[in-house]
């Protein structure tokens, strides 16, 4: 019976609303009447957004040096020993995560000075999480009373306060919500079976969600936590056409609402980037390897300046943006490292902001690339890169190794070879191919081992003697994101194990084992393109010397060419089917900017 009234009243919303805000259209909760919502201009010009992950977690501040620390809650139900230690060492036995919210203070929290750095940092909206995955709201949720930062830790309405702020500095606000929570008594996520969601969707999440878009409206709207659940179980298409109809055409929405949904701007997670110009998209990542703030990462989790600047840039040129989080410290202070990285992000930004804002990913090419290699000698082989690079050059995605060198069993028998691979992995012993593992998309996608694919010998095994050295090679690629690759042997009926360095050998002449020789491959974007105005705009990822070389289609005769922020033409010639752009009158003085740099071509046919 509630259910049926709170529907009831949400299709009243939905028409009401419509005639309250003026909006040019009524949208009905229909895929094919949502599909019609066209993106908003200000998003797609937009390019770059701050994200703001904040909250009770951020008290704790902790968890493994590649993990999430917003997963705080998870990892206690998990009985994670990184937390569980923390929070026994730090604050006792009978501490519990509940008990995080009075340390909550924001005591420091300035929601001005936030937004001040925001608009330095060149970002044209915000998107706070209003409710993450542990359920405590920042804002006066009369759905979780004693779990909210007005009844418990800081005393006030923490998205209320933000959100005037940025709008006072012209920007657009955006709200994160979580459609399920780990620890909610009508339906506790990754506990209770998925098909006991119902409840908890109609008498919880459905009137605590429309209460947070009418009291604020945001222009952007973040859902997350959807993926065990369709999008008719979590109501989305009511729910986005609330939105739609409250906010106007302003309104844009992500794409995370449940299977059997196709609607919102992609939002793909610590990768390296996608490529997709027809569809907007803003990859969501920390400038460390959190979004909560972790303060177990050390400085090498952070992006440096130039590495921002480029990660941007390259999105940016391949038809997206980037929605940049920060983590703020329960007292409501941004890290000062973080701070700095925005506003150094902020000042590349005003010399050189026409190349990026309102500008497009060209389709003719989204940049220029060559191989680069890492070549070194690895002990075994034991890695979970995780979101990382194996090393620089190396991309963190699409890349991959060539390990060769010699193995030496301890006594002579039959062994038996497996490997755990993200993504994809071939393995020769004596030229016999041991292993051949290609895992499909589903189980990359859940992180999964499966059973190796083998041919040679059969099942993995091979008969190997005492002392004697045999070639191997082993051939490895990563697609996106997580990345591991382990090399296991079993000896008879022995526990499996890692192969050992002393096992390998990178020469055969070698009496002790030191490992194997690896080169590391990936392709390295030193340039990107995009187009804005009608005009070409190179954008160099590395300072080029004495010439810019571009490989593009010859230029008008009377192309000018330009470097944003330098005050003279640059000379250009066209030779051997490549533009060469002059550039050896610029001295170090006279860069306009660091990290950089941007050359605007007028007179290419685009």
């Amino acid at each position: 019976m509630k259910k049926s009234i709170y529907l009831l009243a949400l299709a009243i919303i939905i028409q009401f609303s419509a005639h309250a805000q003026q909006t040019s259209k009524t949208y009905q909760p229909t895929w094919e009447s949502l599909q019609s919502h066209a993106y908003p201009e200000w998003f797609k010009d937009a390019k770059l957004g701050i994200f703001i992950h904040w909250g009770v977690y951020s008290v704790p501040s902790y968890g493994g040096k590649e993990s999430y620390a917003e997963w705080y809650l998870r990892g206690l139900q998990m009985n994670d020993s990184i937390r569980t230690s923390f929070l026994k060492n730090n604050f006792g036995d009978d501490f519990t995560y509940r008990d995080f919210a009075p340390l909550f203070k924001a005591e420091l929290f300035n929601p001005n000075d936030w937004a001040d750095l925001f608009q330095k940092a060149g970002a044209k909206y915000v998107v706070m999480v209003a409710k993450h995955h542990d359920g405590y709201c920042l804002w006066p949720s009369k759905e979780a009373p004693g779990w909210n930062s007005v009844d418990v830790g800081p005393n006030r309405d923490l998205v209320g306060d933000l959100t005037q702020a940025v709008r006072d500095q012209g920007l657009k606000m955006g709200l994160y919500y979580s459609l399920p929570e780990w620890n909610n008594p009508l339906f506790r996520w990754y506990t209770d079976p998925n098909d006991q969601v119902k409840k908890y969707v109609d008498e919880y999440m459905l009137p605590q969600f429309t209460d947070l878009i009418h009291r604020y409206k945001p222009s952007v709207l973040f859902t997350d936590g959807e993926w065990f659940h369709s999008a008719d179980d979590w109501h989305a298409r009511e729910l986005i056409a609330d939105l739609y109809n409250t906010v106007g055409e302003d309104a844009i929405v992500n794409n995370r609402w449940g299977s059997g949904s196709d609607i919102g701007f992609l939002t793909p997670e610590y990768s390296a980037g996608i490529k997709e110009i027809n569809r907007p998209w803003a990859e969501c990542r920390g400038l460390g390897r959190s979004f909560g703030l972790n303060r177990n990462e050390d400085l090498g989790s952070y992006l440096s300046a130039s590495e921002l600047i480029h990660f941007f840039v390259k999105a940016v040129s391949n038809g997206g943006g980037m929605l940049l989080n920060v983590g703020p410290k329960a007292d409501g202070q941004i890290p000062l490292l973080q701070q700095e990285r925005l506003l150094q992000l902020g000042n590349w930004l005003k010399v050189n902001s026409e190349a990026i804002y309102g500008s497009k990913g060209w389709e003719l090419k989204q940049g220029q690339f060559r191989e680069v290699r890492l070549e070194r000698i690895d002990a075994n082989i034991d890695f979970n890169w995780v979101r990382n690079t194996p090393g620089k050059p190396i991309s963190e995605d699409n890349f991959k190794v060539a390990w060769n060198g010699f193995i030496q069993a301890p006594k002579s028998g039959s062994y038996r070879f497996e490997a755990e691979v993200d993504d994809a992995a071939k393995v020769w012993i004596n030229g016999v191919l041991v292993i051949n593992k290609n895992p499909n998309a589903s189980n990359q996608a859940e992180g999964n081992v499966m059973e190796s694919k083998t041919s040679g010998a059969g099942n993995g095994e091979i008969i190997l003697k005492e002392g004697e050295k045999y070639p191997i090679r082993i051939v490895y690629s990563e697609l996106r994101q997580n990345a591991s690759m382990r090399l296991f042997w079993t000896i008879g009926n022995q526990k499996k194990n890692i192969v050992p360095s002393q096992a390998l050998f990178s020469k055969a002449e070698s009496t002790k084992g030191d490992g194997l020789n690896a080169i590391y491959t990936s392709q390295h974007q030193y340039l990107s393109f995009t187009v804005n105005n009608s005009n070409l705009y190179a954008i160099s990822l590395e300072w080029p010397s004495n010439e810019l070389v571009l490989e593009i289609p010859k230029p008008l005769s009377d192309a000018k060419v330009n470097l944003l922020g330098y005050q003279e033409d640059l000379p250009w010639r066209w030779t051997n089917g490549k533009m060469h752009i002059d550039v050896s009158q610029v001295t170090y003085n006279e860069m306009p900017c660091k990290h950089a740099w941007v050359f605007r071509i007028e007179g290419v046919d685009l």
